[in-house]
């Protein structure tokens, strides 16, 4: 195995500009990876055949005393819903197939500024719209802890390639929790920034040259295997655009340093009325045993929202979203076979938690006076998230009730520990919330069942993604670390 391909990009960005190996060499190790192993995955649906070319640039350029940045030399995937300039980006839809952009989304100019080498796409859910990683274009992405299994979406594809040492960063979206349960589904890390932090400028599920719909819940940020990367890659593509005006000019925090003692920690292994599986919960409690054995003080709580009205009107908020946004919404017909089955499979009381039937009509009828009416109840919620939050430096939850599951059709129902779980409870119930509410959370991996891993959700105050980063860092070296994969 060349270690190369999981070693963390800030150090090979460090190890390449110190001469101690080529960007050439770098890249080379990574296209090796991805030819050896990505046929099992399918994580990689479109290479860039300019990269090793770039790469012998950037060797050129560090020759001449030339320094593109921080990622100078660095390989990376971008999540095929961002427009890469010259490289097909498709969002796994088939008009898109041969869609290939005259310039790029803002955040891959921003990592490609930084001397990031691209060194493909990652494939992705089509337009996005799924818990796993599938489309008609690529075949679908599988786990690579269990390839029977699926990566997660919608950045499945991203997630798998991290994992697999096929590139050494990541950028997704979340509208749902698309770059935080494939994180928790593979093994890595992730970051979903507040809401509103990174611009989505460039990005697909809107088809290029409709109008913008997307215009809250929906965030970008890395997937990558360690905090300190997830750190430089937000600090690079974080920040006001003038390609997106409602992007504002937030200067990043300033971290406390509170040492562990002095962190207020709070804790839940899952609400009662969406229990998550048994390994989830044990993997939760262990969290809390370690680190208050590390002297962290660290409480039970459960904030005093509604959960069951937060995920409607989620849905809700959705519905008017990607009605306008997505093709594959506006024409309905071919969400019906979904639709049906989320709405009939799985324990009765759950789906009534998670009824697609609640938001029918904003996706049949919808209304200007109802989506303002969403965002009103919204702005409530977010207010009254802050304002419990406030006692808290950070809380820690689970990502979803499920781990990685076997292949299915969408809006199959998901077995947890012999209770049938509606499809879009069983992955979203945990991380819709911090869409919803637009609080920044990382993910870092905590434990494994027999043969996928877990994940936890590290949940941190609205604009302190510093503050948020460095908490996590602590609590990860006493909890977590990315364990090697043997393919």
């Amino acid at each position: 195995m060349n270690k190369l391909v999981f070693t963390p990009a800030y150090q090979l960005a460090r190890m390449i500009k110190e001469g101690q190996v080529s960007a050439v060499e770098v890249t080379q190790a990574y296209l090796n990876q991805i030819s050896q192993y990505n046929s099992q995955l399918n994580a990689v649906c479109t290479l860039n055949p300019d990269a090793l070319e770039t790469a012998k640039q950037a060797d050129a350029a560090l020759a001449k005393g030339e320094n593109w940045g921080a990622l100078h030399g660095v390989p990376i995937t971008i999540k095929d819903i961002f427009e890469t300039a010259g490289l097909r980006t498709t969002a796994g839809y088939k008009p898109l197939k041969d869609y290939i952009p005259t310039s790029d989304a803002t955040v891959v100019a921003r990592l490609r500024g930084a001397g990031a080498i691209i060194l493909g796409k990652s494939n992705t859910a089509e337009l996005a719209g799924d818990y796993q990683s599938a489309n008609e274009l690529f075949a679908a992405v599988n786990n690579p802890w269990n390839l029977n299994c699926t990566a997660g979406g919608s950045s499945g594809g991203s997630a798998a390639a991290v994992a697999a040492g096929f590139s050494s960063l990541d950028i997704g979206n979340d509208v749902s929790g698309s770059i935080r349960q494939p994180a928790h589904f593979c093994g890595i890390y992730a970051l979903k920034p507040t809401d509103r932090r990174v611009s989505t400028a460039g990005q697909i599920p809107e088809v290029p040259g409709q109008p913008k719909c997307i215009r809250q819940m929906q965030t970008v940020g890395p997937l990558a295997r360690c905090v300190e990367d997830l750190r430089l890659c937000f600090t690079l593509v974080a920040g006001a655009d003038v390609r997106q005006p409602d992007v504002p000019p937030v200067p990043f925090d300033t971290p406390s340093q509170k040492s562990l003692p002095d962190l207020r920690v709070a804790w839940i292994d899952g609400w009662d009325e969406l229990t998550v599986a048994a390994e989830i919960k044990s993997a939760m409690q262990a969290v809390a045993s370690d680190l208050t054995e590390a002297g962290v003080r660290i409480e039970s709580w459960i904030p005093p929202l509604d959960i069951e009205e937060i995920l409607q009107l989620c849905d809700r908020l959705i519905a008017y979203n990607f009605v306008y946004s997505q093709p594959v919404f506006a024409t309905v017909k071919q969400r019906i076979p979904m639709i049906f089955r989320e709405m009939t499979q799985g324990e009765k009381k759950l789906r009534e938690i998670s009824n697609m039937g609640h938001y029918l009509p904003q996706l049949f009828n919808p209304t200007l006076k109802g989506y303002f009416a969403a965002l009103t109840e919204r702005d409530r919620i977010i207010s009254q998230m802050d304002r419990v939050m406030d006692a808290w430096d950070v809380w820690l939850c689970p990502v979803a009730m499920t781990c990685a599951f076997t292949h299915r059709p969408m809006g199959t129902f998901i077995d947890v520990d012999g209770r049938k779980v509606p499809y879009l409870l069983a992955n979203g119930a945990y991380t819709s919330l911090f869409n919803l509410t637009g609080h920044p959370v990382v993910v870092i991996p905590i434990g494994f069942t027999k043969d996928v891993p877990i994940g936890m959700q590290i949940v941190g105050k609205r604009w302190k993604e510093m503050e948020l980063l460095s908490i996590a860092e602590k609590l990860d070296r006493i909890i977590g670390g990315f364990r090697l994969i043997s393919l």
